[in-house]
């Protein structure tokens, strides 16, 4: 009898207890690849040099499909210009690279299985039996010719469109869906913008519906807040040609912040090329956040992960943002931060214990300093911060900035407290309200604000401000770019804070990285 009951006991733990847990987690992976570059874009390519070319990049893609495929990957994303490189000065030197890639929403076609229904299409016909041979989606980001009448008032002299464009494979091979970029980078000259904003969403049978935005898209409210916020994508695809621009600006500061920001997870594939600060990136989701990032190695890393399905949410604006299938994932796991965005400014704040509370009631310090500095190419208010522990504030326009902290020993290095609110008008315009507690690379003020990576002071503090958005980024980098979360975090009434005490490593960046999209293209 008592075998009898173990043997169905253990039955009905395979039946229920697997299927429950495999439908909660899939596995992905990003590959941060080292691109063969063409080195000199002075020389023109024809299509076999081009194709030669793209050859030994789309060959590592195979190696990583293959190693990926034993560890039983579902979907793999590759990054931004991972194909042809970066290095192009005109259209006419990448047009031999690019592609004619068909409207998925128009024509179902599989190039592994159909490889003639179009000519030049040599590298969607690989990606395609990648996908297919690997039994996974497979995501790249390629070039995109595309021929237009000269009639067509937008159509190029050169008689084509040229699109930076993600191509989504499903486990079959076929292209269910393809993206082209809307926010150009400003060497991107050889590419054109699309005529409207794309909101592009595939659905896959592992974990629902996924988003997909490319690179510079993610610093603007269109595509890519909404596409989170009015479509309720929760798991978003984010090929990217990151170069990282310290103290804020760095790929895995500040991708880790837009996903916890958010509640999602964000599949991040950067290049790694440090000569040209190219390395960081990551699988962030709302339980953990592994990412890769080596200034020093020129190896490429493929990242593999588990990675939480998130259910995704129909209206995700703040008010809404308490909806029953977020409560839900949360309930099950109650120690996945909760969103930042489902905190309504002003409103009641989700209850968390704030462990550096008596640092804003007592130890003012000595005032610090005030004064300006260049910080990310604007022009920040600085306060110094010179004591073991205190309490500070500046403030920059109607934006003021707090700061608690307290040095775990005698203080080694200088730290300041910035405040900006202002437009950042450097590759476009960006209004910015940022609060930001940073290490300064030298022991005179014009060093604050600069980028360091190293740090030996370890800080508890709480940072907070009277922020006027509520789409706010919380960073926290250490020494040696090492991520960190905050303990705690969100709004209490008109103010955004962010907590964080016992780290391990020096602190270089703790900032609140705010966006005011409603403002970007004001004077």
């Amino acid at each position: 009898m008592g075998a009898f009951c173990l043997r169905w006991l253990l039955l009905v733990w395979q039946c229920f207890v697997i299927p429950v847990w495999g439908l909660d987690f899939y596995k992905a992976a990003v590959y941060e690849h080292p691109t063969v570059l063409h080195l000199n874009s002075m020389i023109p390519s024809t299509r076999e040099g081009a194709l030669r070319l793209m050859q030994k990049n789309l060959d590592k893609y195979q190696e990583q499909v293959h190693e990926a495929s034993k560890q039983g990957v579902k979907i793999i994303v590759f990054p931004e210009d991972g194909l042809q490189g970066f290095l192009f000065n005109s259209r006419a030197s990448i047009f031999p690279y690019l592609e004619p890639i068909p409207d998925p929403n128009v024509v179902q076609w599989n190039p592994c299985l159909q490889p003639t229904e179009y000519n030049g299409t040599e590298v969607l016909y690989q990606l395609s039996c990648m996908a297919r041979n690997g039994n996974m989606y497979l995501i790249a980001n390629m070039g995109e010719r595309q021929a237009c009448e000269l009639s067509d008032p937008q159509c190029p002299p050169d008689g084509r469109y040229q699109f930076n464009t993600n191509v989504v494979f499903d486990a079959e091979g076929t292209l269910i869906a393809k993206y082209q970029k809307w926010k150009l980078f400003r060497v991107e000259i050889y590419y054109n913008k699309p005529k409207t904003v794309q909101h592009v969403i595939f659905n896959t049978p592992f974990a629902g519906k996924f988003g997909i935005f490319t690179c510079f898209d993610i610093l603007f409210y269109e595509p890519a807040v909404s596409l989170i916020e009015q479509y309720g994508v929760k798991q978003i695809i984010f090929p990217t040609a990151w170069m990282n621009k310290l103290p804020l600006l760095s790929a895995i500061e500040f991708h880790q912040a837009f996903a916890s920001a958010f509640g999602i997870n964000l599949l991040a594939a950067n290049q790694h090329h440090p000569e040209y600060n190219m390395t960081g990136s990551g699988i962030y989701t709302p339980l953990d956040f592994p990412y890769y990032y080596n200034a020093k190695s020129s190896e490429g890393k493929l990242l593999v992960a588990k990675v939480p399905i998130i259910t995704s949410i129909k209206d995700h604006s703040p008010e809404q943002s308490k909806s029953q299938g977020t409560s839900a994932f949360l309930q099950r796991n109650s120690h996945i931060e909760p969103s930042v965005l489902q905190q309504q400014k002003g409103g009641k704040k989700l209850e968390q214990i704030d462990p550096l509370k008596h640092l804003t009631l007592s130890h003012v310090g000595s005032p610090g300093d005030i004064f300006h500095a260049s910080m990310m190419s604007d022009n920040y208010t600085f306060i110094s911060l010179t004591d073991v522990q205190g309490n500070q504030q500046v403030c920059s326009n109607n934006l003021c900035c707090h700061v608690a902290y307290e040095h775990a020993n005698t203080p080694s290095n200088l730290y300041a407290l910035g405040a900006y609110n202002g437009h950042h008008r450097v590759n476009g315009s960006r209004y910015l309200q940022v609060c930001a507690l940073v290490k300064c690379a030298g022991s005179k003020y014009d060093t604050c604000g600069q980028g360091v990576t190293n740090a030996t002071d370890i800080i508890d503090f709480k940072l907070w401000g009277n922020f006027s958005t509520r789409y706010i980024f919380p960073e926290i980098l250490a020494s040696e770019m090492k991520l960190y979360r905050a303990d705690s975090r969100g709004w209490d009434n008109n103010d955004f804070y962010m907590t964080k005490k016992g780290m391990s490593a020096g602190l270089v960046t703790a900032a609140l990285y705010g966006r005011w999209y409603e403002k970007d293209n004001l004077s």
